[in-house]
């Protein structure tokens, strides 16, 4: 029975003697591997950033190369609609200018400029003075303006419409 005991006990101490070996073994794996997939993923992100800067000088030398064209509109000048409790009629005066991506669209837009200045008429005769107060209101009638100018001379295309003047009187 004694060498039972004694058995268990150098049992014991070995499986304590092992386990902090066996731990210490795995925490040097573990860092090991962090530092593997810090480095991989430190390259990949390196990667990542000198494609989308490779990526934005084409794009930059693309643009540089392309001939914008701009087609003048007539200065206009439209009532905007009347509010309850307002005693005099309110305007808008704008000025602006389409601008399109080649020359040769500008030929096929010239025809169509009634179109799109009734577009513009009956849009903005609609509005009222508070819907185009401030930067943010401005911002929402050049992008409803292009969209509708955009309707108007399909299959042309508008990249920008461009204000030159714009005031409400």
């Amino acid at each position: 029975m004694a060498k039972k005991g004694d058995k268990a006990a150098v049992d014991e101490a070995e499986r304590e003697g092992e386990a902090p070996a066996a731990k210490a073994g795995g925490r040097g794996k573990t860092l090991v591997l962090a530092a593997v997939v810090a480095l991989l993923a430190g390259a990949a992100a390196g990667g990542y950033l000198y494609m989308q800067k490779k990526s934005a000088e084409a794009e930059a030398a693309k643009a540089a190369t392309r001939q914008v064209a701009f087609i003048e509109l007539k200065e206009m000048t439209v009532n905007l609609a009347q509010v309850p409790n307002q005693e005099r009629q309110r305007y808008l005066r704008m000025k602006a200018s389409l601008e399109v991506a080649e020359a040769k669209t500008v030929a096929d837009i010239q025809p169509l400029l009634p179109r799109v200045e009734d577009a513009f008429q009956v849009y903005v005769r609609e509005l009222r003075p508070s819907d185009i107060d401030g930067s943010a209101g401005i911002y929402r009638l050049k992008e409803e303006l292009l969209r509708r100018v955009n309707i108007a001379v399909h299959p042309a295309r508008v990249d920008a419409v461009l204000f030159k003047e714009i005031v409400v009187q």
